[in-house]
């Protein structure tokens, strides 16, 4: 195995050399963001489809651009694919202390709590020993995507004991923020309002992230599979809309719902066949 990941290293080392491949030349850490993003999403389409065949394929995929960065940060002479290992390795032993070491921890509930007190000392050292400005939310990346930073935000709070006793009380927010919303919306809302309508818009997607999180569900997976179940019943609306020798848009709407009901119900038929 460890033969097999040289030899891959190797290989994009050659890809990157002067008489290698001009597209991998180009490359840098930035360009490359892209398909850094896809691979890992393309990973995850793979586990949630049950595909394990393909998924050794995608898995490669996203190792692929993990030696990219590292080789293009070698040439720089920032670090190797050599340091990326040694960095993980190292963490995993030192967070890993009711495993490696004399720390209790019997439930998960407890590994993540030693987890962040772990990460906290982390960060003082990093800051030189001073505690001044450290956040239990430092780490979370900017750049997530919104409903994925939510989701790690809310996260990292739960583990310190900052969360709701039931889902109840998280519905109920819920309800309260849809409230809020609708007479932000009402008759007596003015034009220059709708800095205000985002923010309660923003207010109520969270507490949804956050109810997604309460249920140990994650929102940005369960997104996923809502947009393509309504992509999935769509289509099959313009198929039937197709058949009856018409676009879906010159549908008259009541006929619209209709067809909704009806894709609903052949979705529901497809899955019990």
């Amino acid at each position: 195995m460890s033969r097999r990941f040289e030899d891959l290293v190797a290989l994009q080392t050659r890809l990157l050399d002067p008489n290698g491949c001009p597209w991998d030349r180009e490359q840098t850490h930035q360009s490359l963001r892209t398909y850094l993003l896809e691979e890992a999403y393309e990973v995850l389409e793979t586990i949630e489809a049950g595909d394990h065949k393909r998924l050794a394929g995608e898995l490669g995929d996203l190792l692929l651009q993990v030696v990219f960065h590292a080789e293009l940060a070698r040439r720089a002479g920032h670090f190797d694919i050599g340091d990326v290992i040694e960095h993980i390795y190292t963490k995993l032993v030192r967070r890993h202390p009711h495993v490696f070491g004399n720390v209790e921890a019997t439930t998960a509930g407890e590994v993540l709590k030693n987890w962040e007190q772990l990460k906290a000392e982390e960060r003082k050292a990093e800051n030189g020993g001073d505690e001044g400005g450290e956040s239990l939310l430092d780490g979370i990346p900017r750049t997530l995507p919104a409903a994925l930073e939510a989701y790690q935000l809310t996260r990292r709070a739960a583990r310190i004991g900052f969360d709701w006793d039931d889902l109840d009380g998280l519905l109920a927010k819920l309800n309260e923020e849809a409230t809020e919303l609708r007479e932000t919306t009402g008759a007596s809302s003015k034009p220059d309002d709708r800095a205000r309508v985002e923010e309660e818009i923003g207010d109520l997607l969270f507490v949804a992230v956050n109810v997604a999180r309460f249920l140990h569900v994650d929102p940005e997976i369960a997104l996923k599979k809502a947009n393509g179940k309504f992509q999935s019943r769509f289509r099959w609306m313009e198929q039937q809309a197709a058949r009856a020798g018409r676009k879906l848009a010159d549908t008259p709407r009541g006929e619209m719902e209709q067809l909704w009901d009806a894709a609903k119900a052949a979705e529901k038929n497809a899955g019990s066949g």
